[in-house]
């Protein structure tokens, strides 16, 4: 028998000679061949001669009733992401925006973990209201409204809880500093702006650091603007909070040192010039050692292990607000792209204010602007003209402009010759589109555009002369950003929480470095165009000298990130402490969810979910017998309906077993068992641990290649692939074959596929 979603299906009841008719159990067959799992291990099996025989001609069949009746699918109209909504308004109007400042939701996303599908990403009344307000606010910041008020720039930046500011923290930060933040904040108008800074507090509001003075330093583009001294209670007055004995609440003592606060002086107002800028925020690093936790407590309460930290001081939160006293609306590079011509006489106005508007819903709309485009947004410009002249014309004209649906939306309509059902080639306009989200998640640029316009994409040389250009552009890091964050899950990292009492090593900077390491290592790959499978086997990685003494690797010193080379159990991405992390629980290691992990995004298998009664997995209790992980699961295994997954989940998660659940090296377990990483295959293939599993790997991939395929175009047709897809699959992988599978002839043969090129037509 085998399964067809949830019906079972006889092999005697399936044609042979007619694959076609159940091509879904046939592809699902051609993946459990190819991972060596059917027939299971312990079954009769034929010679590998025979076994690769009859899945090259069920592989050949497949492709050719594809052939006869072609299916490319058809994508559901989509809204832009949240990058991509983001990218486009900096492509069109020059704004950087944070998104968080425009209170956008975070983006759905599908059971992939994709956020391209077409299927999560509707817009809501109350996200459309979200757009509303971002196009009012966008718009007065591209043409620099000198009538902003003081909250209309006002923004709170936060640093997290757990952060370490004992170390330089940023490039755009001057070397001998330590701690803090750099923000980058764009400012509305030429004007003054009010900055504040609240120091990071422990519980009774008790403010860390204040045992000695301590530099802390503004600076806009790197230009000083203010020196503060904060700590040394005695010298500058405030109460000894370091000192404090007693109760707490209504201590006349504690209550004034709370009201004073060592950080209340901690703003200023500074002259700005309209634009995106720098503000950094940091101490001047002095060396100063922590003096550890205060042994003794207050009297009357029990702080629960948490005591006082007497270290240095940290940032927790700074507030930008503005404009005060508006000087003029500045010479920003937004305003420079919006205003393309200057009106000399009120006549000229509306002709200028054409232009601007034609040539914005050309970009916007990626497409050539109509006549009706340039009237609708002409009546907007009209109101604005009546109320703050042609500046505040264009602005409201801009705002009609981002919320309109040509440029929310991601729409391919079908020609109206084109009969029900049927497969059509994308026009060229639309195929533009879909290449500059594809590889840099914007709208297309004026090169990209104009070759649209002309409809001469589509040409082969010229298309894959594009597809060159925009992978060299910096833009394509959002393959990495974007993409590969969500097919590989490092997009979990930022919510994972390690059990402090188990991993108390883990903090926030930990956090970052292992994100910096994996971003870096993948755009290496990428830039360096290296083959698909050197992601599993590459022998360096990038570390900071913190992240090298997780690794327990030596000679690695400062926050600057370098390329090094690795021994054989640490190489390749199985080895990076993100994807280890994630793929752990907060207290211990999961060899079930690092091996379904492994199976769904490198190997293409991904196991059905368990069933529900199977109780969880018993841990270790004090005063009983103390039982390593893998004894503890054979109780899943000895269950019936768990023993065929866990038989094919398990093996590749146990050989990770040596990497603990924030991905150090480890010989035993926390109870302080043995680690045995040794298991079997589904194929029979044994393993041992890390090094022993990549090299297995090899052994699989066409499977890996496929997957990796696979999850790209998903990510680039903004829909689930099926097994109507799988041909198509084979032919892109098939093509890249002659030049070892790197991602640029991948994602060149994706470009140039089916799926991609071409839509179906309503049924």
């Amino acid at each position: 028998m085998a399964a067809r979603g949830t019906v079972p299906v006889a092999f005697e009841d399936l044609d042979i000679g007619d694959v076609g008719a159940h091509a879904e159990v046939w592809e699902q067959m051609v993946r459990k061949l190819r991972l060596g799992m059917m027939p299971p291990v312990g079954r009769p099996r034929p010679d590998q001669e025979t076994a690769d025989g009859f899945l090259t001609w069920l592989e050949t069949a497949l492709d050719r009733a594809a052939a006869a009746s072609p299916n490319p699918g058809r994508p559901a109209v989509r809204r832009l992401t949240g990058p991509e909504y983001s990218n486009a308004i900096k492509s069109l109007l020059a704004v950087e925006i944070d998104q968080r400042w425009l209170l956008f939701p975070a983006d759905n996303v599908d059971e992939q973990g994709f956020g391209t599908n077409g299927d999560v990403l509707s817009i809501s009344p109350a996200l459309f209201e979200r757009y509303l307000s971002a196009a009012n606010r966008i718009s007065r910041l591209a043409v620099g409204d000198p009538t902003v008020g003081p909250g209309f720039a006002a923004a709170t930046y936060e640093t997290p809880r757990l952060l370490y500011q004992d170390d330089r923290l940023s490039d755009d930060l001057p070397f001998g500093s330590r701690g803090g933040m750099a923000i980058r904040h764009y400012f509305p108008v030429d004007g003054e702006y009010e900055l504040t800074i609240r120091l990071r507090r422990m519980i009774y509001d008790y403010i860390v650091g204040m045992r000695t003075a301590q530099q802390l330093d503004v600076r806009l583009d790197g230009t000083l603007l203010e020196s503060f001294t904060v700590g040394d209670a005695e010298r500058s007055g405030y109460p000894s909070a370091y000192s404090f004995f007693g109760t707490i609440r209504g201590d006349p003592e504690w209550e004034e040192y709370v009201s004073r606060g060592a950080d209340a002086h901690l703003t200023l107002r500074f002259p700005a010039k309209a634009g995106l800028h720098v503000v950094g925020v940091s101490f001047v690093d002095s060396h100063t050692e922590t003096t550890g936790i205060l042994e003794r407590r207050l009297s009357g309460f029990s702080l629960s292990g948490l005591g006082f930290y007497h270290g240095n001081a940290a940032i927790a939160r700074v507030d930008i607000i503005g404009p005060h006293s508006v000087t003029g609306p500045g010479d920003t590079p937004s305003r420079r792209r919006v205003f393309t011509c200057r009106p000399a006489t009120r006549t000229d106005e509306e002709p200028c204010a054409r232009r601007i508007l034609s040539a914005l819903a050309r970009r916007a709309y990626r497409r050539p602007s109509t006549d009706d485009d340039v009237e609708t947004l002409m009546r907007f410009y009209d109101t604005g003209r009546s109320q703050r002249g042609f500046e505040g014309g264009i602005q409201k004209a801009i705002e009609r402009l981002l919320v309109g649906p040509e440029f929310l939306f991601r729409i391919e309509r079908d020609p109206v010759d084109v009969a029900v059902g049927t497969a059509y080639r994308l026009s060229d306009l639309e195929l533009a589109t879909r290449l500059s989200l594809f590889l840099w998640s914007d709208i297309p640029d004026d090169e990209l555009l104009t070759l649209g316009e002309e409809g001469r994409l589509s040409d082969p040389v010229v298309l894959e002369g594009q597809v060159r250009r925009l992978l060299a552009d910096a833009r394509s890091t959002a393959l990495v950003d974007n993409f590969a964050s969500q097919w590989l899950q490092l997009n979990r990292l930022e919510g994972v929480t390690p059990d402090g009492d188990v991993f108390f090593e883990f903090d926030e900077n930990l956090r970052a470095d292992m994100m910096r390491e994996t971003t870096l290592f993948l755009e290496s790959q990428l830039r360096e165009d290296h083959s698909l499978m050197d992601l599993l086997t590459a022998d360096y990685t990038f570390v900071n000298e913190r992240l090298a003494g997780h690794y327990g690797i030596r000679g690695i010193y400062g926050e600057r990130f370098r390329r090094v080379t690795l021994d054989g159990d640490r190489g390749g991405l199985l080895g990076h402490a993100s994807l280890l992390t994630v793929t752990a629980y907060p207290t211990r290691t999961s060899p079930v969810l690092r091996g379904k992990w492994l199976l769904d995004n490198i190997l293409g298998m991904p196991p059905p979910p368990p069933p529900a009664e199977v109780p969880a997995l018993t841990e270790n209790r004090g005063g009983a017998e103390i039982r390593s992980l893998r004894d503890r699961m054979e109780q899943h295994r000895r269950n019936p309906a768990c023993a065929v997954c866990h038989r094919i989940m398990d093996p590749p998660g146990f050989a990770l077993e040596n990497f603990d659940a924030i991905g150090r090296w480890r010989a035993s377990d926390t109870a302080g068992i043995p680690v045995d990483a040794s298991g079997v295959l589904g194929d029979g293939t044994v393993v041992d641990g890390p090094a022993s599993l990549r090299e297995a790997l090899r052994n699989y991939e066409e499977s890996y290649v496929r997957t990796v395929t696979e999850k790209l175009l998903t990510y680039a047709l903004g829909r689930r692939i099926g097994y109507l897809d799988q041909p198509a699959i084979r032919a892109i992988t098939a093509a890249a074959a002659s030049d070892d599978h790197r991602w640029s002839s991948i994602i060149l043969e994706i470009v140039k596929s089916i799926p991609f090129q071409m839509r179906r037509s309503e049924s």
